[in-house]
This record gives C-alpha cells, structure tokens and sequence, in this order.
C-alpha cells in the first residue's frame, strides 16, 4: 500500500551512520540540511492520499493503491500517465527535484526485460527482479541509484590498485556476499534502498569477475557509511536563495565497509554480459523522467526571463524577442522529442512499451548539451541587478528600506517587494552557488556527454538514411554490406550487439 509521509520517515530513523560537515548526524529527518528534502519526499507520499492529487498519483491494482511512478510501462497510456503526475508534483512543489524514487525504479526494468538472459546464468536472479520490482510498488519504498565508485586510477585496471576503488564482491556466504568498496548516491542518505551496480564498461576477456554485480542495498543495513557533502540549506536566508534551502539534494560517498547482500536481493553476479547488458540498457527507460525534468527546468527559466524583460518594458524590442524564441526553441526541442518517444513508442524484449529509444536519447542530448547555453541566455534577459540587488533584510530596515522601495519599484503591478523576490528567485535558479551545482549535476547525472552521443549513435536507425542514397544514387545493393549494429539498446538487441556497445557504454555519475 501507498505510505505516509510518517511511515517514510520513521523508515529512515534508526542508526544510520551518516556525517556531514564533519559531524554526526542524529536525525536526518530534523537536521537543517537534509530536512527540506526530506520534507519534501514526505510531502509527496502525502499527495498520494490528497484529494487533487491522489488520482493523478496513484492506480490501483488487484485492490492495492500503487504509485502511478512505479507502475511498470505497457502502454502508451502508462507514460502519458507517468508524465503527467511528473508534471502535477513539480507544479506543486513549486521546483525540481531529480531523486525521489520514479526516476531510479526505471533502470531496473532494463534487467526486466533481460530476464531471459539472466534465466541463462541463474533463473533466481530473474525472480529477485520481478520480487523487487513487485516490492516497490507494494511497499512504496523510495529508491536511488548508485553508480559511481570512487575509481582511482583509471588508467590502470582493478587488480592493479586498491581493490576497494571498486565496489566488488569479498566474500560468499549461506546468507548472501559480502561486499567491500564505495559508490557515490544522491539522496542516499534519506531513502530507503538503493539499486547498485558497477560502472566498468570495458571488462576485457574476463568471463567471470566479483566487480560484476548488481543488487539491491537496504540502506539501513549494518556496516554501510554515509559521507555527505555540505548542502546549500541554511548558509544564506531563504528569502535571499528560495532555491538552494528547499531543493538541494545532498549527495554522499556511501562505504561499504563488508555489508552483507542477502541472496535474494542479488540480481546478477559475477558475469560480466550480464553487466554489460545492464550498462548498454540502463537509461532506455530512465532517461525520460531525467528529460522531463530538464523541460520543467526550462519553463523556469522562461518565466523568469520573461517577467523580468515584462516588468521594465523590455519584451517589446526585437533583440529581447529573439532571446526568448531561444530560449522557447530550447523548450519545445525537449517538448517535441519526450511526446514523441511515447507516440513512437517500441515494444521492449520483455514486453514493456519502451520511449522511442533514438527519439529518447536524441532528446537528452538536446536538452543536456544546451542547458548552460540557455542559462547564460537568461541570465542575460534578466540582467545586472540579479547580482547586485541587497538582500531582503535590507529591503525590511526602515532605514534602507525607504530607498530600495523607491528604487525597485516600476509601477502598480511591480513594486518593490515582488521585484526583489523575482530577483532573488532569478539568482538562486541561474547564478548562485546552488545553480552552479545544479548545472554541474545534470550535465553528468546520468552520463557525461560522450557516453550520452554514444547512445545516440548505437540507436538510430543508420539503415534509414543509407537506403535513400544508395536508391537515390542508383547504387548496388552490396554498398549496403552486413546489417548494422545501431540496435543496442533496441527492442531486437542480443548479447553480441551489447558486447559492442559496452565499449562505449554510459558511465554515470548518478
């Protein structure tokens, strides 16, 4: 059954070893840097009860209230579904937020439909697939992604160096494995499992390898450690960064100092095709909710570059005007390749209803290779005096406050008080410490630019374009040589065509 923003919380108290700023934290429910965040994931398991909200956000099945997030995807309908209760939290919270669960349990419907693969090097682990996939959306449970190990050099391979640089297998046992490393996590600290997996793409000739494994951490087990970087919450009033002290989601280095992995959580081990099959596939679902956020971003952006040129009359000249269909430009891009991944939707190896893969990809290239470029755009719309305007306790002293309500002021509908809380907004969202963050995090949150080209590559349909020129061009058939291999996330994919595609795989910060 769908939780409560109660019983999410008191899933996350305990005994959590978890530092930040050099200190321990007691509870990462009330500490002032982890609390907004986790406010606000308890918020939303509250929305799921909500009259608004509740049919939006949930479905019910065999009797259970689900959350529509989790809801593996069959239909068209399901990801018009998924996009719309992606719209409804993030028009309700008023921001964005990249983890909160339904970004996360996609990448494991990738190992869903490898089931028949994994079923070749042990049939259990198709069952803990199916059982944790099931778990989720019965339980309700708040899951992330970890990816990312520590790597240390990477120009030497993992047996030539700290063995722990990799998170990897130390030991077996009746119960589960025993494993020993260390893997980057975003929200980690405040969830409640994490799906983990290795990042190594190129695995040599290595049949078997103990880096090759993937599982499902609860992060309440003993012997896990969570070192947090210091969060943007708290350091400046909320009314100056409205932003960074409600939306910053802490990251941490989680140590994995011997945690035990029970049997059934296992959902591959030592087989390195069954790594590369996860790594060629893993974003053919997850990338839309990344997509869709980076287009909530955009209307952000848009709307505060444009009551900024509005209030001052500046929308009317032809060279704001162009900025804008830029930026309008940026938007509909991502707009136009989300919609048309679900309308050109394909069916996946394991019978899911797969987001148009090259339209997927080609879309989160435009939206993530554009973004600083649209960022600079509005910063320039908005101008100087997002960087100059005092803070708002200066805009309450009666003795300053006279001046700036003079000086801010445009007119009726903009006085003082708005325009400064605009501006505000406007310097949290493009130009402040937390928007640096930001922009860093979603260029390499799910992979940096090559990998991200790389999927492109191995997903369009070459075949296309080529059969044109060779018809076209009165060519024989034999320039069409040997089908090609540009399929490696696609429906009709099989391990040779992966194997290929791993040398180029995604290697994701989150």
């Amino acid at each position: 059954m769908i939780r409560t923003s109660t019983q999410y919380r008191d899933s996350i108290r305990g005994n959590r070893e978890i530092y930040i700023n050099g200190a321990r934290v007691d509870d990462v429910t009330t500490h002032p840097q982890f609390k907004p965040l986790v406010d606000i994931r308890a918020h939303l398991y509250d929305m799921q009860h909500e009259q608004d909200s509740k049919d939006i956000l949930t479905y019910t099945d065999n009797g259970e209230t689900c959350p529509v997030g989790c809801k593996l995807p069959y239909s068209q309908t399901d990801w018009w579904a998924k996009r719309r209760a992606t719209d409804h939290v993030m028009n309700k919270i008023g921001g964005v937020v990249t983890r909160v669960g339904d970004e996360s349990v996609g990448e494991m419907w990738s190992l869903f439909d490898g089931a028949d693969a994994l079923n070749q090097i042990d049939p259990q682990f198709a069952d803990n697939i199916d059982a944790h996939i099931g778990k989720v959306l019965t339980s309700d449970l708040f899951q992330v992604s970890a990816n990312t190990d520590p790597k240390g050099d990477r120009s030497k391979p993992p047996g030539d160096q700290d063995a722990d640089m990799l998170l990897h297998v130390v030991k077996e046992t009746d119960a589960g494995i025993i494993v020993r490393g260390a893997k980057f996590e975003t929200a980690a600290a405040y969830a409640n499992q994490a799906f983990t997996k290795p990042t190594i793409a190129n695995w040599g000739s290595d049949a078997v390898s103990p880096y090759a494994v993937g599982f499902i951490c609860d992060l309440n087990a003993a012997n896990l450690k969570f070192i947090c970087r210091s969060g943007f919450a708290g350091r400046a009033p909320a009314a100056d960064y409205p932003l960074a002290n409600k939306f910053d989601e802490i990251d941490a280095l989680v140590i994995f100092d011997d945690v035990l992995i029970p049997w059934e959580d296992v959902l591959f081990y030592r087989n390195t095709r069954a790594a590369k099959f996860m790594r060629a596939s893993l974003h053919r679902y997850a990338a839309f909710a990344f997509i869709q956020r980076l287009l909530k971003f955009a209307d952000m952006m848009i709307g505060t570059a444009l009551f900024n040129v509005r209030q001052t009359g500046l929308d009317k000249l032809q060279g704001v005007q162009e900025k804008l269909s830029t930026l309008a430009c940026y938007r509909e891009g991502i707009n136009a390749h989300l919609t048309a991944s679900i309308a050109l939707a394909e069916k996946s190896p394991g019978g899911l209803m797969m987001p148009n893969q090259s339209l997927l990809y080609a879309g989160r290239v435009t939206a993530g290779s554009q973004l600083h470029e649209m960022m600079q755009i509005a910063r320039e719309l908005c101008g100087g005096q997002v960087c100059v305007t005092p803070d708002a306790a200066s805009f309450r002293n009666p003795k300053t406050k006279i001046w700036l309500d003079k000086y801010y002021t445009v007119n009726q509908e903009w006085v003082a008080e708005d325009r400064r809380k605009l501006l505000a907004f406007a310097r949290d969202l493009l130009s402040s410490d937390y928007a640096g963050h930001h922009l860093s995090f979603q260029t390499f949150s799910q992979s940096p630019a090559y990998a991200q080209s790389a999927a492109v590559y191995r997903n369009f349909d070459w075949d296309g374009p080529l059969a044109f020129v060779k018809d076209a061009a009165g060519l024989s058939d034999n320039v069409m040589g040997e089908l090609s291999l540009t399929t490696g996330d696609s429906a009709v994919s099989g391990w040779f065509v992966n194997d290929i595609a791993s040398q180029t795989t995604e290697t994701a910060v989150e």
